[in-house]
């Protein structure tokens, strides 16, 4: 056993297990589920503690996938893609180092890869492109291990409806550990961003939405200012241009964490100084392009704490969202610094996936964990379900069983699989009774 007392990333959810385990086995990881059966405790797992939700806190067992690392086989097909099976606990920093080496690549990834595979797996973790649905899936198979320690296996052709289940779970449905990705031959990307302003962002949107492999921005609250992100894939073999040591540094280090923590030091301290700030912060971006490793781009440092909240909405809807966001800031005291983040995904048939069934575009908000955010994150929130937005599993919302069973077509059909599964909800939690009432 280890130390009992846990906070995630963010500090704002905190827990105190009766016990935590670190298996470094399947064998020991059935002891550990046996001895919570036993005496009567829940399990709930944790990966990197990247959810700003209270998914992994218990008062019974807490389980870390830390030792549960690595590859564990490569099968290749004839096209250059490969069924690579990791253990669950492999981050995704770790794994996406490894895959270059072998010459593949995840088909995308999020914009932070601290995460464990099935901690991002069983949230629904995205990245961005209109073109490509989250890490869920590429997910061709996986193993969990049931409250009565067997092992389960699926897939599309292999206990089909628990796979339709499993990808996106939320930890309800047993301990993932493994996981068979659908990789794809390496490959480079071309970054280019640049500041422009939201009005022409949105007047462009579907079209560069459509064009653009990998698109996302970044709009700075009480301005008409945002960041462009656009990231084109070319071959594995491509001529790489990466970021200079220094540009990297001044920007990514200094700049966007460094300095910024400082910033939100003031402004908790100022609140007023926001606006100001923002106009700034957006007049100073400046263009930048480069070459690099997909992995590489894909993912940014972040070491400035926040907290955040999250929405899947249609795509269509997105412009409205945005505007109703910019009128109640106008309307309201609050001033908010950190930019809000919008990104897309394809449709995917996944029945917990914020993205099933129709094409989706995310809206992200943050506040400095030093902040109050929940003034802010209702009212964003209250706008994206006017328009039948799905809260990320990992991030803040304040969505039970009632509102979450109207927004996903196959809701009670998880609530089957997993009382199938785990009948005793061995592997519950106050929060997750809750989401899943």
């Amino acid at each position: 056993m280890i130390e009992r007392s846990w906070q995630n990333w963010a500090g704002n959810q905190h827990a105190f297990p009766s016990d935590r385990a670190e298996p470094t086995s399947a064998d020991e990881l059935r002891v550990v589920l046996a001895g919570a059966v036993e005496r009567s405790r829940t399990v709930r797992c944790v990966g990197a503690g990247h959810s700003f939700t209270p998914i992994a806190v218990t008062d019974g067992v807490q389980i870390s996938l830390d030792s549960l690392r690595g590859i564990e086989s490569v099968v290749r097909n004839d096209d250059g893609s490969a069924q690579v099976t990791v253990l669950a606990g492999t981050r995704l920093r770790e794994l996406t180092a490894q895959l270059w080496e072998l010459g593949l690549a995840m088909t995308n990834l999020g914009d932070i890869d601290e995460q464990s595979v099935a901690g991002a797996i069983s949230t629904g973790t995205h990245g961005t492109g209109a073109r490509f649905g989250g890490i869920a899936t590429q997910v061709n198979a996986l193993e969990l291990m049931t409250a009565d320690g067997r092992f389960v296996r699926c897939s599309r052709d292999e206990n089909a409806e628990l796979f339709d289940a499993a990808r996106v779970s939320i930890g309800a449905l047993g301990v993932i550990t493994r996981v068979t990705l659908e990789c794809v031959p390496a490959f480079a990307l071309r970054a280019v961003e640049k500041p422009s302003t939201l009005t022409a962002t949105l007047a462009e949107l579907d079209v560069t939405v459509a064009a653009v492999d990998h698109f996302e921005f970044y709009w700075f609250p009480h301005t008409d200012r945002v960041l462009t992100k656009r990231n084109t894939r070319l071959p594995g073999d491509a001529v790489l241009r990466p970021l200079g040591k220094v540009r990297s540094y001044l920007d990514d280090e200094l700049l966007s964490n460094t300095v910024f923590e400082g910033l939100n030091r003031l402004v908790t301290r100022v609140p007023a100084l926001i606006p100001r700030l923002n106009a700034v912060s957006a007049q100073a971006l400046s263009a930048r392009e480069y070459t690099d490793r997909s992995y590489r781009v894909f993912a940014s440092s972040r070491t400035v704490r926040f907290v955040e909240m999250e929405y899947a909405v249609p795509v269509a809807d997105i412009g409205w969202v945005l505007g109703e966001v910019d009128r109640w800031l106008e309307r309201s005291a609050i001033s908010i610094a950190f930019p809000v983040e919008v990104r897309f995904a394809a449709a995917d048939d996944i029945w917990l996936s914020t993205a099933y069934g129709r094409p989706t575009a995310y809206i992200a908000v943050h506040q400095y964990h030093r902040r109050d955010h929940r003034e802010y994150f209702d009212a964003v929130e209250a706008i994206c379900r006017s328009v039948g937005g799905r809260p990320h599993w990992g991030k803040l919302h304040s969505l039970g069983g009632d509102e979450l069973r109207d927004t996903y077509e196959h809701f009670d059909n998880f609530l089957r699989i997993r009382d199938s599964m785990d009948p005793g909800k061995l592997f519950g939690s106050e929060y997750l009774e809750r989401l899943l009432s």
